[in-house]
């Protein structure tokens, strides 16, 4: 039975400080490094093995499924790194904390920025600090957004999955995806066939293997937190 397992990394800095993070480039927090490992510990102690990780081309997820080979003495495993699987880019909301947004413009329009379906949060100004996104050579030959919704976000995410991932999965592959909130929500939408009404309140917390046990024509047989088993 094809396995795929699906991991937010682990606590980051901007995490612990309740600030939008999307694209920017922020490290995981000691308790996230933690929760990388005790996740691959988790894994060796029920048995589980991979023969390939993707991760995204930010450091918190990349950092994340680097302690969890350490943990399951995998380092070797090969790792696909691909911007498609970054966060969510929160445009002007970068780098501001929730709280203090909530306060200068309303817990409504707040909600709106961060759970609709379909609206993204304000641009990214041209003078923003994090605009040096866009000069970063990872990105070198793409067009950087300075926003994104939801819906933008899996339109980027699923057709690499469909390329790149699934291949790995029909092969007989067992693969981890270490990522982030909302591109593991586009990945959920797609394999749980969730509604773009619903999926806007998925949560998926830091450092939780999620199990995803598939058929041989790749539908969903079961579906568990590995914590849970």
């Amino acid at each position: 039975m094809p396995t795929l397992v699906l991991l937010r990394h682990g606590q980051s800095q901007w995490n612990l400080e309740n600030r939008f993070t999307g694209w920017w480039d922020v490290d995981l927090t000691e308790a996230g490094e933690a929760e990388a490992r005790a996740a691959g510990q988790l894994f060796a102690e029920k048995g589980y093995d991979f023969d390939r990780v993707f991760t995204s081309v930010q450091k918190r997820a990349i950092r994340t499924a680097t302690l969890l080979l350490e943990a399951m003495d995998r380092v070797w495993l090969p790792m696909t790194k691909d911007w498609r699987l970054n966060e969510r880019h929160y445009g002007g909301l970068t780098g501001l904390n929730k709280a203090e947004t909530i306060a200068k413009v309303g817990a409504e329009q707040v909600k709106i920025w961060r759970r609709s379906f379909d609206v993204p949060p304000p641009p990214l100004e041209g003078d923003s600090p994090y605009c040096a996104l866009q000069q970063d050579r990872r990105y070198a030959g793409i067009q950087v957004p300075n926003t994104e919704s939801l819906e933008d976000t899996i339109a980027r995410v699923l057709p690499y999955f469909e390329a790149e991932i699934v291949p790995a999965i029909r092969r007989g592959e067992r693969v981890l995806i270490s990522a982030h909130g909302n591109s593991l929500r586009a990945l959920e939408k797609q394999l749980s066939g969730i509604s773009d009404q619903d999926i806007v309140g998925l949560e998926i917390p830091t450092g939780q293997p999620i199990v995803y046990e598939l058929g041989d024509d790749l539908s969903v047989k079961d579906r568990f937190y590995l914590s849970e088993r």
